[in-house]
């Protein structure tokens, strides 16, 4: 008499953590009992009624696989945009190693910036005076001195030797792109040279997610490093 309430108590004692880790421990379960596999039923996720463990189990696979496939074609395409990004920095290169003067290198350096990497705007700040320079009259370069005071306001990148980018102050966009200021809403700064002892690079988007601080900054800081070596050459 009292057997079918002990069994009752027994059933009651149990909760979700208990079965799930007896299930887990005893994986061939379901193997030794089929007979369930076909009466339990689950909530459909599709909102469709109940469906069987089976069915629910092949779902879950097919979830899976259309996870992995868009991991797959991810992979596929980030790799695919860092061999595009490889060519336009090796072609750079190849435009830097054939220049010849401080003139000729803001020039070859300019041209990739447009062609290449599609930068609306860019402006490449110089820490020194060169004749050459001087006469080739460029929007593109800008002499500066190391210590003026717009100079200084960007301090914190040449200390931290590291590209930035996202957001500047608006005297900071003014100062370098003046008039076309306004239509720039996303800017990626690269000091050059160790601690900006070259001077910066500044390149400009109307496009506020096109220099974001979240994006990868490994390819401006290779970028910056090939402008001090060609500056240097030069």
């Amino acid at each position: 008499m009292t057997k079918p309430a002990t069994q009752g108590a027994g059933i009651a004692a149990l909760n979700d953590a208990t079965v799930a880790e007896y299930l887990e421990a005893v994986p061939d379960f379901f193997e030794k009992h089929p007979q369930l596999v076909q009466r339990l039923r689950l909530a459909d996720t599709r909102g469709s009624g109940t469906v069987s463990l089976i069915e629910r189990q092949v779902e879950l696979l097919r979830d899976r696989n259309r996870k992995l496939e868009q991991r797959l074609v991810e992979f596929v395409e980030n790799g695919r945009a860092n061999d595009e990004l490889a060519e336009k920095i090796h072609r750079l290169c190849v435009r830097l190693v054939h220049a010849r003067g401080l003139a000729k290198v803001a020039d070859a350096l300019e041209a990739s910036l447009r062609e290449d990497f599609d930068v609306q705007r860019s402006v490449l700040v110089l820490f020194r005076k060169d004749e050459s320079l001087a006469a080739a009259d460029s929007a593109f370069v800008r002499i500066a001195e190391r210590d003026s005071a717009p100079v200084r306001g960007f301090e914190a990148l040449f200390t931290s030797g590291k590209p930035r980018c996202g957001q500047v102050r608006d005297s900071q966009r003014e100062w370098l792109f003046g008039d076309g200021a306004v239509a720039v809403a996303s800017v990626a700064l690269v000091p050059i040279g160790p601690g900006g002892s070259h001077g910066l690079m500044a390149l400009g988007a109307s496009d506020v997610h096109r220099f974001n601080p979240t994006m990868s900054t490994d390819f401006l800081a290779r970028i910056g490093e090939l402008i001090a070596a060609a500056l240097s050459a030069g």
